[in-house]
Parts: structure tokens; C-alpha cells; sequence
């Protein structure tokens, strides 16, 4: 991938992020149980669950961006239009199902 790839913090994107920020999201979330299984209050666990609900919403508009910049990079595919398509439902099921 060269320079002009989706960035975070002014560098690339890439597979190994994602999967890195899963890995935080996936501790978050331990955390929240543990949150519920002590009996911390509500507001400290929304709080918490806000933030999980964030982390995850930033790691789909990242994979959007990396999905489409695969898509229109990817010279092999059918046509610009089929490129098109693929990246409108890429995001079209995100915001879908968030």
C-alpha cells in the first residue's frame, strides 16, 4: 500500500491496526463486566459502554476506508462502476447495522 491509504494519526491503516484495536475494545469489555459483576454504579458503566460503542464505530469507518481504498486500487476488478458498487454497500452495511 503506498502513502495515499486510509490514515489514522497521519500514518497508514492497515490489517494489523484493526485487529490491535479490536484487542483494546475486547479488554474494554472485560472491563465493563467487571464493572457490572462489583456492582459499580450505572452512570460509571454507561460511561464505559459509550466508549466501547465509539471504539467500535471508529474501527468500522477505518475498515470502510481501507475496504474502499482496496476496492479502487484493485485494477484486477471488474469495472470503476463495479468498484463503486462494492464500496456503496460496504457502506451502506455499516450504517445498516450501527
Amino acid at each position: 500500500m503506498d502513502s495515499d491509504g486510509p490514515t489514522h494519526d497521519g500514518r497508514l491503516v492497515t490489517d494489523a491496526d484493526l485487529v490491535r484495536r479490536l484487542r483494546r475494545i475486547e479488554g474494554q469489555v472485560r472491563g465493563v463486566q467487571r464493572m457490572i459483576e462489583e456492582g459499580r454504579g450505572c452512570p460509571e458503566v454507561l460511561v464505559q459502554l459509550a466508549a466501547v460503542r465509539e471504539a467500535v464505530n471508529r474501527v468500522g469507518v477505518l475498515m470502510i476506508a481501507l475496504h474502499m481504498e482496496r476496492c479502487f486500487r484493485d485494477e484486477r476488478s471488474d469495472t470503476p462502476e463495479d468498484r463503486v458498487s462494492r464500496a456503496k454497500e460496504a457502506v451502506e452495511m455499516f450504517l445498516k447495522f450501527s
